[in-house]
């Protein structure tokens, strides 16, 4: 009976395989789940092997055409195959990415599904006091973040490896013995390891590292002990207190000298912690706290008698009473005019400048030379004050002439001009006139005062060179013009009496045209830098016989200041 019960068992067994095995043959001879590889499917998915009823068929709005369909598995596509992509806006590198959703996403696509390119690499990432092994890209990111440079090592195989790394950075106070003397040398993590007795036959200890704490504290036992002396370091911008072996402690403060604060001497009191920190000053002039700060402007210098304790002080390097009799902070930079600037007025020879306040010095920095380039300011609303920047850039004076339009001549976006009504053109198109300014032949258009109509000129009239006649006369021969007046005859024995365009003889007319010419540049009478007025360049002929207005030039000499 048991054996019989086995045999059945067994035939059980078999034939239930055999179905098993039936049904697997079944699945795998069934209809494919997919036969084309859809860009997008209606459900909105991207790169998806499926049937092609599944396929979006409507038209992409980057590229204005059907979205793809291909009778082929999605890995064989060149829009979707798998990829690296390196997403540079979060610092991440994504593995086996369709090509077209990493376009879509922003990213940069490479032809790498395991991301083996450079900036997918593995390596530390140094940030300040710490540290992360991440890739190239991520490093970008997080450096970028805390606003540091990035500092990658790609010669770090691990994260262990990394994060010691940082720790060498650590500060702290390195004991060893010299000549059988206990002694300190206060410094980072890595310098200490450094100090090795077998370099040095005079070190007769193996030295060791005390994170954080001073040299001259009384755990320690070293021969380092509290001074009242200060000194200013290299690449900071406090003063700080010394101990007898000529080690920085901490940041000096008059109150804190070793026999009224103990503790002070003993481990490292950051800057946020110490004597008046936020001054709005930076402690400048301090007698007692040396807890400087350059952007609020100050920083450690010598001067002897003027501190509590010690020979330094917060040093003020703010600008006083400067050449535009302004006071200015640390950093600021301003721009300063040699007379009237804009609209024309550009003194004769006159020159942009940018002033800089740099550690208490004004420093002066001229534009590029026949006003080039002009000087422009802004001044920022900071947590600390206004701040005032000044910058010299490209004078954009070229095409204003060229401007038909009001709207076109004031856009300050493309160029630097200004609109004077009652001036109108007459011949030569103002694009000839530029050009003839690069070497062709004289220019023969004219400007003429006409009501309701206007001319484009430059804000920054271009400085000329007068010792040359090329440019200097094409240019300021433009405000050149022949007016015809009309005059009557009276009676017998009477004078003539003008009748039309009797404007013309009047200084006011003559006025006005010279303002025309000085805005074209260095042209008609007007003042130089030196305060010397020149009326050689305006001259006004009557049937060809020079002449002059009353008042003509009294009437310049005011209108030009």
């Amino acid at each position: 009976m048991i054996k019989k019960n086995k045999k059945y068992l067994g035939i059980v067994m078999i034939v239930f395989s055999l179905l098993v095995i039936g049904n697997v043959f079944s699945q795998s001879t069934s209809w494919p789940s997919f036969n084309v590889c859809c860009e997008k499917t209606n459900e909105g998915a991207w790169c998806q092997n499926t049937l092609d009823v599944n396929c979006d068929l409507s038209v992409d709005p980057n590229t204005n055409s059907a979205f793809r369909t291909t009778p082929t598995s999605c890995d064989s596509t060149s829009f979707c195959k798998p990829g690296c992509c390196i997403d540079t806006a979060e610092g991440l590198c994504m593995e086996n990415t369709p090509q077209k959703v990493c376009e879509i996403s922003a990213g940069t696509w490479m032809d790498d599904s395991e991301c083996n390119v450079p900036q997918c690499s593995l390596g530390c990432c140094l940030m300040g006091d710490q540290a992360s092994y991440v890739t190239l890209t991520r490093c970008k990111k997080l450096s970028g973040f805390y606003g540091l440079e990035t500092n990658f090592k790609r010669n770090i195989k691990d994260e262990t490896n990394c994060i010691l790394l940082a720790h060498l950075q650590d500060k702290g106070a390195c004991v060893y013995e010299f000549e059988n003397m206990k002694t300190c040398k206060f410094g980072t993590r890595a310098e200490c390891l450094g100090t090795n007795k077998t370099q040095n036959r005079n070190i007769t200890s193996q030295a060791t590292f005390h994170k954080d704490y001073l040299c001259s504290a009384d755990i320690l036992a070293t021969d380092c002990g509290p001074t009242t002396d200060t000194k200013c370091i290299d690449g900071k911008d406090e003063v700080y207190f010394i101990d007898s072996c000529g080690n920085p402690t901490n940041i000096y403060d008059a109150t804190k000298t070793y026999d009224k604060k103990p503790s002070y001497w003993q481990k490292i009191v950051p800057k946020a912690q110490s004597c008046k920190f936020g001054d709005s000053k930076g402690n400048a002039g301090s007698k007692s706290c040396g807890n400087c700060e350059y952007f609020k402007g100050s920083i450690c210098s010598g001067n002897e008698g003027k501190a509590t304790y010690g020979d330094n002080i917060c040093q003020d390097i703010n600008c006083y009473d400067t050449e535009n009799g302004n006071d200015y902070k640390n950093g600021e930079s301003w721009c300063v005019d040699q007379g009237p600037v804009g609209k024309g007025r550009d003194l004769v020879g006159s020159r942009h400048m940018r002033h800089i306040c740099i550690n208490g010095e004004e420093i002066i920095e001229p534009c590029a030379d026949f006003r080039n380039e002009i000087c422009i300011e802004n001044e920022l609303v900071t947590t600390g004050g206004n701040f005032v920047e000044a910058a010299c850039r490209p004078n954009r004076w070229m095409d204003c002439l060229s401007q038909d339009e009001e709207d076109d001549c004031l856009n300050t976006d493309k160029r630097d001009c200004f609109w004077i009504l009652g001036a109108q053109f007459t011949g030569t198109t103002a694009t000839e006139v530029i050009e003839s300014l690069e070497g062709a032949s004289q220019s023969t258009g004219k400007i003429k005062i006409v009501k309701n109509k206007g001319i484009c000129f430059p804000h920054f009239p271009a400085g000329l060179k007068h010792w040359e006649d090329g440019e200097s006369k094409n240019l300021c021969s433009l405000a050149s013009t022949k007016e015809t007046v009309i005059y009557e005859k009276g009676l017998i024995n009477s004078k003539k009496k003008c009748s039309e365009n009797c404007e013309v003889l009047t200084s006011g007319w003559a006025s006005k045209m010279n303002n025309v010419c000085t805005s074209l540049g260095d042209c008609g009478a007007y003042t130089n830098i030196a305060g010397r007025f020149t009326d050689k360049g305006v001259e006004l002929k009557q049937q060809g016989n020079k002449k002059v207005i009353t008042g003509l030039l009294e009437n310049i000499r005011a209108n030009t200041g």
